[in-house]
């Protein structure tokens, strides 16, 4: 096997591990000469593990040779490498996703697939996960490996998401993250929505439970960087969906619906001036550009309240149909056919002379 290029590290384990099943999941684009060091480091990392583990490789639609050494190194491996292959290259979040549906652990690791995060971090991140009861930790790439034409917007990206998702963090765009698998499972990723995985997961869960991780960060060695500054646009868009989901996803009514009040009373006091002005000072009002700004304002509150009600019923038809829940709750044992009832025959027995 290939020597791996990330250097040399000594596996560790926490003392105790509480009994779990672990998946790891990694997307993979065009990435071929690195998913036989990958492998390697994963098995490094993961080789006197306590409890079942697997790896889910989402070949996500590469077009050089990652789907051939993904088969060879799978094949060499065993039957808990798994392949997910993607008929057409969807982008790393819905590789992600896919990756997240196939996975079968208890906990969930993912990971870049190009040798910048480290798998050795992920038993320590494991270990925490479950010692301190959370949901999730990500990894913070503290010494990161990477030009400033990445590292400026990345920061900026990572302050703006944080102030206005409540969620503070100092790395969201680390891929290396250790989740419930529960929790994780409960939230549909889309878009570009892989970097705001802390925040959707602030929608099921609190943020207390949500802890950062300082992890390694490596230089790429081998193949290209598949993220550019053309990203920045794509991220603020769904930042400003993230935004609205968190806030107003049960109760979109009170969205739309502040909006059109807004407007509707912006547009209402223009119209009465100029009334009063018709009124009291018998000024001509007919052409003034005023009259027309106050009547559009109007018009625009009524449909951005009208919107917001035809939102509500959408979300009520949502949740009532889809069996989609607007909480998650603890999971607790069921209890059994005759327990948690109460005994309406005791009371009757006692009040009888």
């Amino acid at each position: 096997m290939n020597s791996s290029p990330l250097p040399p590290a000594e596996p560790c384990i926490p003392a105790s591990l509480p009994r779990h099943t672990l998946s790891v999941v990694v997307p993979m684009y065009n990435e071929a000469e690195n998913v036989e060091p990958l492998l390697d480091r994963i098995h490094l990392a993961l080789a006197p593990y306590p409890w079942p583990w697997e790896v889910v490789l989402v070949d996500d639609g590469s077009s050089d040779a990652t789907p051939a050494e993904l088969a060879r190194c799978a094949a060499l491996r065993g039957p808990h490498v798994r392949i997910v292959r993607l008929r057409r290259n969807f982008k790393q979040t819905a590789a992600m996703q896919a990756g997240i549906d196939t996975a079968r652990g208890s906990v969930i690791a993912t990971l870049d697939g190009d040798l910048q995060n480290d798998p050795i971090d992920i038993p320590r991140m494991v270990g925490r996960l479950l010692d301190e009861d959370l949901d999730l930790v990500a990894g913070w790439r503290k010494d990161r490996q990477d030009n400033l034409l990445r590292k400026i917007p990345s920061r900026i990206a990572n302050r703006l998401i944080a102030r206005m998702t409540g969620v503070f963090l100092r790395d969201y765009g680390c891929s290396l993250k250790v989740f419930r698998a529960s929790t994780i499972k409960n939230v549909r990723l889309y878009g570009e929505m892989h970097r705001f995985i802390p925040a959707w997961l602030a929608t099921v869960t609190t943020p207390r439970r949500i802890a950062q991780e300082v992890v390694a960060h490596h230089p790429r060695v081998f193949g290209q960087s598949k993220y550019g500054i053309s990203r920045t646009l794509r991220v603020v868009l769904d930042l400003i969906f993230v935004y609205f989901f968190m806030r107003f996803r049960t109760r979109p009514g009170h969205f739309f619906g502040g909006i059109g009040v807004m407007l509707g009373a912006l547009g209402g006091l223009i119209l009465a001036y100029l009334a009063g002005l018709k009124i009291f000072l018998g000024a001509s009002i007919g052409t003034r550009p005023l009259l027309f700004g106050g009547f559009f304002l109007v018009i625009a509150g009524v449909q951005m309240v009208t919107s917001g009600v035809l939102a509500e019923l959408l979300a009520r038809v949502y949740y009532e149909f889809s069996g989609t829940h607007a909480y998650l709750a603890e999971e607790t044992p069921p209890p059994g056919e005759n327990e948690c009832w109460h005994s309406p025959a005791a009371g009757i027995a006692d009040a009888t002379p």
